[in-house]
């Protein structure tokens, strides 16, 4: 934000500037911004509470007020903007008075039990309240009490805690567009609530986590793994394997401390070694997987005549929303499944093989950027091992809270390797962890395969950054290939009505529900922004740079899968084991 002021000042920005007065003194803003935004740029924070980066500002909160000069009442920032000559007070004692006075009112009716919360120690309304020397409530009155709804696999909505920011709201109905999600009720009985009253489990929720995220209190978490993963570990008549998302390496540093895009690959084996697991693997092994079986998918798509565009099947919260939204086109994605789960059936049936341990005794638990992944690994249809193919899924938030339970420091670990053969993976499987991955990753194979020509270059430029969607062509063996990425739902419904309209102009399509990918998943630390997406991202395709192998077919323990157990790509034995199908689901 300072550069773009900056380039203003110097005359080569679009908008002009206008005069204001902060506290007595004299700046020089883009006309058009709001006060909030304003006091961004000269580094003066204003506290918020229902306003959230991304969203429409709404001014619900009244935490933001501040004094502005002929106005009889104070303002709201975030949805007040500036104007030539304003005089703005941010923290005089009518502002701080009032801000004190707002916190209180949303304290009175309000779970005072906040180290009984899943939030506690990183809770907005709880921050506020020690910065502004909250330490009695003046207004005792009748508190709401609701039930929790437990009735998601992946999502717990706990109303008690909800202070009606309404961020959550916006979340899903603006970045989304899923709409699972509203106010119920007038004054008083407010609340926020699925469609109908609906338990949130039989609503449309995708159990993508965009709304946990965007709760600044614990009125939405993770349905925790947590107790089930510590008894699996101290079972002995159980193996418990481990394998972590591609996203994880560059996300899970955050609640130690580290900045964000810090890659803790080694030491963060190291660290869930160190909590028993009996292996530690990787998913991006998995990752690799994938693209060969995708990969193969798509070039016989695209030579014997197939259905077309193909789109991406990896993303647990995408599928949900396609089977609620887009039943129609399931024919277009891919079969294959997601990396986690192709994992899981091949823990559970190779290398139970090779260990010879009966699946039965084996726990396969994933480490996730993504709440969907809880979901996703209890669905009928995840069980080609013979029994449930990966049993538990915890998110980075979940795992970070294991390791410091069990005193680890994730910063004092030594580096370690991945054990093998399922911890070897390439470059291409590391990118699956931001927006366009997959796309890239599955380019690098496909060109390749079918052109029987090396790639001059790995890198795929315009499938990569934050754009909502992203084109690009590729000339594969003389065949002009349209591809196209979208991440994030509403950006994805662009793309989806264009097939639907018989207008698509692509071969291949990648969608992730979540903004930046699996690096800005519903389960990674909080706060996640587009700043720490942005240093994610750029570690992720740091990692890929370092590695020695970068595509996912040069993967020698992939090649000896395929020798020693699946046969060929796409063949029988695959797809019994890492294909699957996919279910209509009401639109209600």
């Amino acid at each position: 934000m300072a550069k773009i002021v900056e380039e203003m000042k110097e005359g080569t920005g679009q908008k002009k500037l206008v005069t204001i007065y902060l506290d007595g003194r004299e700046v020089k803003v883009p006309e058009g911004v709001s006060i909030l935004e304003a006091c961004n740029m000269e580094g003066i924070k204003i506290p918020t509470l229902c306003y959230f980066e991304g969203l429409t500002p709404w001014g619900g909160c009244r935490i933001c007020m501040v004094e502005v000069e002929g106005q009889p009442n104070l303002v709201a920032s975030c949805v007040t903007d500036v104007r030539e000559g304003m005089k703005i007070k941010t923290s005089s004692k009518k502002v701080r008075e009032a801000r004190k006075t707002n916190l209180e009112l949303l304290l009175s009716n309000h779970p005072l039990d906040c180290q009984l919360c899943d939030r506690n120690g990183s809770c907005e309304l709880q921050d506020l309240s020690y910065q502004f020397g909250v330490r009695e409530i003046r207004f005792p009155g009748e508190k709401k009490t609701y039930e929790v709804d437990r009735s998601s696999p992946s999502i717990k909505r706990d109303a008690n805690r909800c202070i009606l920011c309404g961020r959550c709201i916006r979340a899903c109905q603006e970045i989304q567009a899923v709409f699972a999600i509203d106010f119920a009720n007038r004054g008083f009985d407010s609340l926020v609530s699925p469609s109908l009253g609906l338990p949130l489990g039989e609503s449309v929720c995708v159990n993508c986590g965009q709304c946990i995220l965007a709760c600044p209190t614990g009125a939405l978490s993770e349905v925790s793994h947590v107790e089930m993963v510590w008894e699996a570990l101290e079972d002995p008549e159980k193996f418990v394997i481990l394998q972590t998302a591609p996203a994880i390496r560059v996300s899970i540093g955050e609640p130690f401390g580290l900045p964000p895009g810090t890659v803790t690959t080694g030491k963060m084996v190291a660290a869930f070694r160190r909590l028993g697991f009996d292996r530690v693997f990787d998913t991006n092994f998995a990752a690799d997987l994938t693209i060969i079986e995708e990969g193969t998918e798509f070039i016989n798509r695209l030579q014997k005549g197939g259905k077309l565009p193909l789109i991406t099947s990896c993303s647990p919260g995408w599928i949900k929303f396609m089977e609620h939204f887009y039943p129609e086109l399931m024919e277009n994605v891919s079969t294959c499944k997601s990396p986690q789960q192709m994992f899981g059936a091949v823990a559970k049936t190779y290398y139970a093989q090779k260990l010879g341990i009966d699946p039965q005794d084996m726990v396969v638990v994933s480490i996730m950027p993504c709440t969907a992944k809880k979901f996703e690994c209890q669905r009928e249809e995840m069980k080609s091992s013979g029994c449930q193919d990966v049993d538990y899924s915890l998110t980075t938030r979940e795992a970070a809270r294991m390791l410091k339970e069990k005193g680890i420091d994730l910063r004092e670990m030594p580096e370690e390797e991945f054990d093998d053969p399922l911890g070897i993976s390439t470059g291409a499987a590391a990118v699956f962890g931001a927006t366009g991955g997959v796309m890239e990753a599955a380019l690098r194979s496909v060109y390749e395969i079918v052109s029987g020509k090396t790639l001059e270059s790995l890198d795929f430029y315009d499938v990569r950054g934050m754009e909502g969607v992203k084109e690009a062509t590729v000339n594969i063996d003389g065949l002009e290939v349209g591809v196209a990425v979208a991440h994030s739902l509403g950006n994805a419904r662009k793309i989806l009505d264009q097939i639907k309209e018989g207008n698509s102009k692509y071969h291949f399509i990648e969608i992730m529900a979540c903004p930046g990918g699996c690096i800005g998943g519903g389960g990674q630390p909080i706060p996640t922004d587009l700043d720490i997406r942005m240093k994610r991202i750029e570690a992720i395709y740091q990692v890929d740079k370092n590695l020695s192998l970068r595509k996912s077919h040069e993967n020698p323990a992939i090649k000896q899968l395929y020798e020693e157990f699946l046969g060929e790509p796409n063949g029988e034995k695959a797809h019994q084991l890492l294909h699957t199908h996919y279910l209509p689901r009401e639109k209600m």
